[in-house]
């Protein structure tokens, strides 16, 4: 109920002031205080299967988690060699560079790219990984390997949570993905390298971590960014490729991992739309203030 004002006659009608001394309880308000009620106002409404489209964007770094696990396995068990991962890993690693510089030359025709200096990049390194191998081979030759492993799952479990995830407008400045994600995903790699045998061995996989959890994130936006349906086809091929890479470790982690993935793709979209109808956010007069800053963009030289 409505506070009403004292029994006097008001001569002054009241207005929504605070700073404005009035002959009116302190908790008054009139008839028309829930005019300007509104509900939902901020309720987006989405379509189902662009969501599960949208989705492809969680399942694809997911499953270079689930991939990069499987390449372990497969260099600890000696069905790989680190020589075949780094000239693997380099020779795509090259094939992106050239297919994203040939891309964005015509998109962007007033880019200067500096080959030689994204060379020498690469070049000093990959050459101070090299060095560093012996070291972080034994690195953690004093832990046990269940604390390896039970770092390891966490590390990997913050890089997937902390992924950035979002989709960056096309033609804007390239975005290295989050330092949290990144770093997680990093030092999990170190964790697992250090319990390979030989140097050649961990210095592949770190150098296909870094190339993998760093630079494939960059080129999988890029690529969405140049043509939607490529979206799809990346994640389809993901898939597979999980499937395949540890249908030979576990067919039990087959089989979860693609019902993981349905229901990320199909039923999340559909619980988030179905709970869209609970939602009840109310605004009105009572809200706080915000305030609009303008931005001015600042004219590149």
């Amino acid at each position: 109920m409505y506070a009403s004002p004292t029994t006097r006659s008001f001569h002054q009608p009241w207005q929504k002031l605070l700073w404005v001394k009035q002959n009116y309880p302190d908790n008054y308000v009139d008839s028309t205080f829930l005019e300007e009620l509104q509900r939902n106002v901020n309720v987006r409404s989405y379509d189902y299967w662009t969501m599960v489209y949208e989705s492809g964007v969680i399942t694809q770094h997911m499953s270079s988690v689930v991939i990069f696990i499987a390449i372990f396995v497969y260099l600890q068990d000696h069905v790989l060699t680190g020589q075949h991962l780094i000239w693997t890993g380099s020779l795509l690693t090259g094939l992106g560079y050239i297919f994203w510089d040939w891309t964005m030359l015509r998109t962007q025709r007033d880019n200067v790219f500096k080959r030689q200096r994204v060379a020498k990049s690469a070049f000093f390194f990959f050459i101070t990984l090299l060095g560093l191998s012996p070291i972080l081979k034994t690195l953690t030759s004093q832990i046990s390997d269940d604390t390896i492993w039970a770092l390891t799952v966490c590390c990997f479990l913050a890089n997937i949570l902390f992924h950035d995830y979002h989709a960056p407008q096309p033609n804007h400045n390239i975005k290295i993905p989050g330092s949290l994600s990144t770093n997680a995903a990093i030092f999990a790699s170190v964790l697992l390298a250090s319990r390979l045998n030989t140097i050649i061995d961990v210095f592949g996989l770190l150098s296909f971590a870094v190339e993998w959890f760093s630079l494939f994130p960059i080129f999988r936006r890029h690529l969405r960014n140049i043509n939607t349906c490529i979206q799809i086809g990346i994640t389809l091929a993901l898939l597979l490729t999980c499937a395949v890479f540890f249908i030979q470790i576990s067919k039990a982690v087959v089989i979860i991992y693609i019902l993981g993935f349905s229901f990320i793709t199909f039923v999340c979209p559909y619980w988030l739309i179905f709970i869209q109808k609970y939602k009840n956010e109310i605004h009105g007069p009572w809200d706080e203030a915000r305030p609009r800053l303008q931005r001015r963009h600042r004219k590149k030289p």
